[in-house]
């Protein structure tokens, strides 16, 4: 393996990784409400928690945009790099984007305490295929608004893209296995969630407070 493209993965990882460490959830619950968003609701620093406890708001809708964007511009920045030095642009958004979930679930500046990192994801699949994400993009949203259980909805999405990466084809075995690591992680960070749907104590989805 080129030595070269070694060190562009481990640049673009630690940066990914540091960058989706940075929690909106946290920052804003802090700034406008002077409180810690990990004290409230479920305790989880992400959208889903920061719009149940604090509703609906402005806030939320930029806690929610945060968490994609802070995965959409390494990630895109990667594909466009990856893809013009070594024609590998598919392979260096999902690994990119794999690194900035991985910062969001457990980052650096938060004790490795974080979210779970859909929203992250979601900001990465665009720019893997996006033939995929519009799939994965329907079937969530017929789940949320008929289910109506933010969790179950993402984590069948998730689990449905490696699925169609491989009906569809990716430049590379790596690519899938990537995406079925990530698929894995955001349904390993609902594992609590599982829980509170076997005891029925799941909440559901609404665009209002809990």
């Amino acid at each position: 393996m080129e030595a070269g493209f070694v060190f562009l993965c481990i640049g673009f990882a630690v940066g990914a990784f540091l960058l989706g460490g940075v929690n909106c959830a946290i920052i804003m619950s802090r700034l406008l409400y002077g409180s810690d968003i990990r004290t409230q609701g479920s305790g989880n620093p992400g959208f889903t928690n920061f719009k149940r406890v604090y509703g609906m708001s402005p806030a939320a809708v930029f806690v929610m945009l945060s968490d994609i964007i802070k995965a959409a511009i390494p990630v895109c920045i990667a594909m466009i790099v990856f893809d013009r030095t070594y024609g590998v642009g598919q392979f260096g958004a999902q690994f990119t984007g794999f690194f900035a979930m991985l910062g969001h679930c457990f980052p650096v500046w938060y004790g490795f305490k974080g979210g779970k990192a859909f929203m992250t994801g979601f900001g990465t699949i665009w720019f893997v295929d996006w033939r995929m994400t519009l799939i994965a993009m329907a079937v969530f949203l017929t789940l949320l608004f008929t289910i109506k259980y933010m969790s179950l909805s993402s984590c069948i999405s998730a689990a449905i893209c490696p699925i169609i990466l491989a009906i569809i084809g990716t430049e590379s075995y790596w690519v899938l296995i990537i995406a079925i690591m990530a698929a894995l992680l955001v349904i390993a960070r609902h594992r609590e969630n599982f829980k509170k749907l076997m005891n029925g104590t799941e909440s559901k989805f609404s665009l209002g407070k809990h």
